[in-house]
């Protein structure tokens, strides 16, 4: 079975809709470069609203202690992008939360830089790589070829994010055997703008797969 990370929520509107659609995982963005961030009063806001049989997960890029002190608390997993294997051992040591860490993927040496987080975090996040001067370093609408993952010898637990929708989804599922999926800008109606029908439709689509 898989099941669904509806990421950069930051409405109660559009979280309803994941909720509702059968998410098993939410995802709040804290990075202000982003148009899905939400500062902490914002984000625990929403996380608080959460049922408990559903996954709260922050999402940082190379976050500093401040910032992790005022959400973790209505968190169950702490998304780390750009972050070295130390750190993030170090914020899994400190804050005694699941923690992921995204690795961007666009060649299959790139798989490689997941290994290095064998005792560090508890699951990889398979990103599309963006380009070096990009703002973000994800939720632009990038896909990676899926083909890249197979025989892959997966240190940990995973998870794949990178360009999916509801169109796309079911094939990708398919071609890797992923059993977590991650979306963002794949439910948006513009960047930062979540669409309830969009959510509906990706979670059916997992749903059926």
């Amino acid at each position: 079975m898989t099941t669904a990370k509806i990421c950069g929520l930051s409405t109660r509107e559009t979280l309803a809709a994941a909720l509702t659609g059968g998410a098993s995982h939410v995802g709040f963005v804290a990075f202000p470069p982003s148009p899905r961030h939400l500062d902490p009063q914002a984000l625990l806001g929403l996380a608080s609203t959460v049922p408990r049989h559903v996954l709260r997960v922050g999402v940082f890029v190379d976050p500093d202690d401040m910032l992790l002190a005022a959400v973790a608390s209505q968190l169950d997993s702490l998304q780390l992008h750009k972050t070295t294997p130390e750190r993030a051992a170090a914020i899994r040591a400190r804050y005694r939360r699941e923690v992921w860490a995204a690795v961007p993927v666009k060649l299959r040496a790139d798989l490689d830089a997941a290994r290095a987080y064998l005792g560090a975090v508890d699951r990889i996040l398979y990103d599309a790589k963006t380009p070096d001067d990009a703002a973000l370093p994800g939720g632009m609408g990038m896909r990676f070829d899926w083909r890249l993952l197979d025989g892959f010898a997966h240190p940990l637990p995973w998870a794949l994010s990178g360009g999916l929708d509801d169109e796309n989804v079911g094939d990708a599922i398919r071609a890797t055997g992923a059993t977590l999926v991650d979306v963002s800008s794949g439910v948006e109606s513009a960047p930062g703008a979540k669409a309830v029908d969009k959510i509906a439709a990706f979670l059916k689509a997992v749903a059926a797969s």
